[in-house]
C-alpha cells in the first residue's frame, strides 16, 4: 500500500513554515495517541503515520530529501534518512517535549548551555509640579543597582573555591518532567538554571556575586509630559540570569495638584473669582497663566458659569504641534462682612433694581415664568 504524502497527513501547505507544522502536529498528535485511544489500532496507525510525517518535515536535510524526491529521498532501504518509530527515547515524547519547550521554556538557551534570561524591569515614581511638566527639565534620581561583588568578582563563591557543575542537570540547567505522554522540560530546582551550584557561597554576596547599590541617573524630562505618563531608561532595570540582558527602567510621571489650574490634556481650566460690582459693570480684569499674567476685559453684565477662553496658554504636549488653551470660569463672588452703610446702599440699590423692572434680572424672570408653568 503506497504511503500518503506527508503533508498532506499533517494537513499543511508544501511551504507551511516549522512552526505550523509543530501545531499541526500537536493537534493530531493529541487526538491520536494511544493513552487517549487503548486497543484502538486504527488510532495507533495514524498516530504512528502522524509522527513519521512531524520527523520528516522538522529535519530540513529530510525535509529537502522529501521535496525533490519524495518517499524514495527518505526510505531508509534506499539509503535515506527514515524513520525510527516506537515511543521510547528519541520517540514521542522527545518530539512533543520539543513543542513545550518551544512554549514554555521561559529564556532563550545559549547552545547546549544553561537558559539565558533578561532581567525584570524596573519602576520609578518621580513626582514633579505643572510648570516642571509644561516646561521639561533635567534631574538626577537614585535608584537601586546591582554590581559585581568585589571579594568573589562575581563567581559567587568562597575566595580559593570556585563553582560546580550541577548534579541534576549535568550544566545543562534544564530538566525533562515525564507528565502523563507528556515531556515538558523545566528549570532545574536545584541550580534554577544557572547549570552551576556553588558548595562554599562568599560570605560577602551570599552566593549572589553582585552587591545591591544605589546609583544615580540623569533623566531628561520632555516639555509637555502629562501624568501617568512613562520615560523609558534603557538597561537600567535588574541584571540579567547565566549572561542574559539587564531589563530597563520605567520612570513614570505624577503631577502634583496645583492650587490654580487643572489640566485635561494639553488645555488648562481655572476658577476666576470677580467681585458682584466688576461682573455688573464689566472692566478689565488680570489672570495667571504658566507663562505670566495677562489682562482681558469682562463685558458688563457677565454671569457666574461664564467661561472665558485664552488661545494658546495652555500647554503644549509631547506629541502636540501647538499649545493648548486656558480656560476661565468666572464666579461671582458675594461679599461678606458688610458694614452698615454698605448694607443701606444694597438695600436702595435693590429697590431702585426692582424699580426697573426684570430688565435688571432676566435669568430670575425666566426661572419664574418656567415655576409658574410648573404649576399651572
Amino acid at each position: 500500500m503506497a504511503k500518503r504524502d506527508f503533508y498532506e497527513i499533517l494537513g499543511v501547505a508544501k511551504n507551511a513554515s516549522e512552526e505550523d507544522i509543530k501545531k499541526a502536529y500537536r493537534k493530531l498528535a493529541m487526538k491520536y495517541h494511544p493513552d487517549r485511544n487503548p486497543d484502538n489500532k486504527e488510532a495507533e496507525e495514524k498516530f504512528k503515520e502522524v509522527k513519521e510525517a512531524y520527523e520528516m518535515l522538522t529535519n530540513p536535510e529530510k525535509r529537502e530529501a522529501y521535496d525533490r524526491y519524495g518517499h524514495a529521498g527518505v526510505d531508509p532501504n534506499m539509503g535515506g534518512g527514515g524513520f525510527g518509530g516506537g515511543f521510547g527515547a528519541g520517540g514521542f515524547g522527545d518530539a512533543f517535549g520539543d513543542i513545550f519547550g518551544d512554549i514554555f521554556g521561559g529564556g532563550r538557551r545559549s547552545s547546549g548551555g544553561p537558559q539565558v534570561y533578561r532581567g525584570a524591569d524596573l519602576r520609578y515614581n518621580l513626582e514633579i509640579t505643572l510648570e516642571q511638566a509644561a516646561n521639561g527639565f533635567d534631574t538626577t534620581i537614585r535608584v537601586p543597582s546591582w554590581d559585581k561583588c568585589d571579594t568573589c568578582h562575581g563567581s559567587g563563591a568562597k575566595p580559593g573555591t570556585a563553582p560546580v557543575t550541577c548534579s541534576t542537570c549535568h550544566g545543562h540547567g534544564q530538566v525533562r518532567m515525564q507528565q502523563g505522554f507528556f515531556s515538558i522540560q523545566q528549570t532545574c530546582p536545584k541550580c534554577h538554571g544557572s547549570g552551576k551550584v556553588i558548595p562554599e557561597p562568599c560570605a560577602a554576596c551570599g552566593g549572589a556575586g553582585r552587591i545591591k547599590r544605589n546609583k544615580t541617573l540623569e533623566v531628561k524630562i520632555p516639555a509637555g509630559i502629562d501624568n501617568g505618563m512613562r520615560i523609558r531608561s534603557t538597561g537600567n532595570g535588574e541584571p540579567g540570569t547565566n549572561g542574559g540582558p539587564p531589563g530597563d527602567l520605567y520612570v513614570e510621571i505624577h503631577i502634583k495638584p496645583h492650587p490654580v489650574f487643572q489640566r485635561e490634556g494639553d488645555d488648562l481650566h481655572c476658577e476666576m473669582p470677580i467681585s458682584f460690582s466688576k461682573a455688573a459693570l464689566g472692566g478689565e480684569i488680570e489672570v495667571p497663566t504658566l507663562s505670566g499674567k495677562v489682562s482681558f476685559t469682562v463685558p458688563e453684565g457677565t454671569q457666574t458659569g461664564k467661561t472665558f477662553r485664552l488661545k494658546g496658554k495652555g500647554i503644549k504636549g509631547v506629541r502636540s504641534g501647538y499649545a493648548g488653551d486656558l480656560f476661565c470660569h468666572v464666579v461671582v463672588e458675594t461679599p461678606v462682612k458688610l458694614t452698615d452703610k454698605q448694607k443701606d446702599l444694597l438695600r436702595e440699590f435693590d429697590r431702585l433694581t426692582k424699580e426697573g423692572g426684570s430688565k435688571h434680572s432676566p435669568q430670575s424672570k425666566g426661572w419664574m415664568d418656567k415655576v409658574k408653568d410648573f404649576f399651572e
